[in-house]
């Protein structure tokens, strides 16, 4: 999202105001032009040129007005418009009643273009803008004096000031359209969450406290019932805020991997998020997923898996270690062979496709442990 962008909020109560000031100064160039136009060397022709800016008034004020119409067509020709309007001072005024320090034919009025210009496209914009203006003005004037440089330098400042403003305006319009969103997430949370724990969570409680001490598939079943109620709970009971990001583009991977936290499965991380893009996140998360099925299908019930996540200034590294049965060193280049390629696709790959790197350590009888590293930045 960029300045032009955003609409409403802050940034329309700019454009009304860039209206307003666009009337003000055409009164307060007709009141100039009632006062002077006795003294300029055509004077008939100053009627014509305060009609075109008073019309040109009124274009403006509609069709800035409009979202859609404050794109460069507009921009440019409310420009070139004014710019016109400066420059038929020349031969309107003449030289000789410029010398004299008459005002221009658009003194003031010459100021809203840059304004418009600072408001649709921040600072930059709103500095070129000036200084297109100020140069046509010291061409017109016709002498540099230190009034006429003033002049200059202070639209200038104006246009960098208001263009800074839309710029926080425009943050400030994003960071609340989050909150709101984070708000609204928070509060079906916590309403699923009273639902879940009135009828699930309680039936779940029930089945493992009743089958603890039953074996066979009774046992199984309320082992079962325990893992599937601490993994509900950690899901109801994270933050809503976890997975919202400071911008649409970030997540935060510990709320992702906090959906594996189950009775067997111990998710360990640091006090705070840890940012990456959507799609880094995303693709950790799914390899993390990957690496716990392969310990739920080789190991069998029972067995302990532990995830860490570690966040370094250069990468951010996920270990998932086990307590089960282990395995060969040569057993995952068998199963490439085989065509099983569970952990070469849904591993190592998405990892590479990162830019990171997979350790994978295992002994029989010793357990396993895959260490997945990405960079910071990674390789696209």
């Amino acid at each position: 999202m960029t300045e032009r962008d955003v609409a409403g909020g802050l940034q329309a109560s700019l454009w009304r105001a860039v209206a307003v000031f666009r009337i003000a100064a055409l009164a307060y160039v007709t009141i100039l032009v009632i006062n002077n136009v006795g003294v300029y060397l055509r004077p008939w022709l100053a009627w014509p040129v305060l009609a075109v800016t008073a019309a040109w008034t009124v274009v403006t004020t509609y069709a800035y007005a409009n979202p859609a119409r404050r794109g460069w067509p507009l921009l440019v020709a409310d420009l070139l418009v004014t710019m016109a309007v400066l420059a038929s001072t020349v031969p309107v005024v003449g030289p000789a009643a410029l010398e004299d320090g008459r005002p221009t034919l658009a003194v003031a009025w010459h100021v809203a273009p840059v304004l418009a210009w600072a408001v649709a496209g921040g600072r930059r914009w709103g500095l070129a803008a000036a200084l297109t203006m100020g140069a046509t003005d010291l061409v017109v004037r016709a002498h540099w004096d230190q009034a006429a440089w003033t002049g200059t330098i202070l639209m200038s400042l104006a246009a960098f000031a208001l263009g800074y403003l839309v710029r926080l305006a425009t943050v400030a319009e994003q960071r609340l359209q989050a909150a709101i969103e984070l708000e609204a997430a928070t509060r079906e949370r916590e309403r699923l969450a009273r639902d879940i724990h009135d009828s699930v969570l309680q039936v779940l409680s029930l089945v493992k406290r009743r089958g603890e001490a039953l074996e066979g598939e009774a046992g199984e079943l309320a082992r079962l019932a325990g893992e599937q109620e601490a993994a509900l709970r950690a899901l109801v009971t994270a933050p809503a805020a976890a997975a919202v990001a400071d911008d649409a583009t970030d997540l935060d991977l510990v709320a992702l991997l906090s959906r594996y936290a189950t009775a067997g499965t111990t998710v360990s991380s640091p006090a705070g998020p840890v940012r990456l893009p959507a799609r880094v996140a995303e693709e950790i998360g799914a390899a993390v997923g990957a690496a716990l099925d392969n310990v739920a299908k080789h190991c069998g019930p029972g067995t302990k898996a532990f995830v860490l996540v570690e966040d370094e200034p250069g990468a951010v590294t996920v270990s998932v270690r086990d307590d089960g049965c282990g395995m060969d060193a040569d057993r995952l280049a068998r199963a490439a062979d085989e065509g099983r390629l569970g952990v070469a696709q849904s591993i190592r790959g998405r990892i590479a496709d990162l830019g990171g790197t997979v350790r994978i350590d295992s002994r029989p009888g010793d357990g396993t442990e895959v260490e997945l590293v990405v960079p910071r930045r990674p390789i696209s």
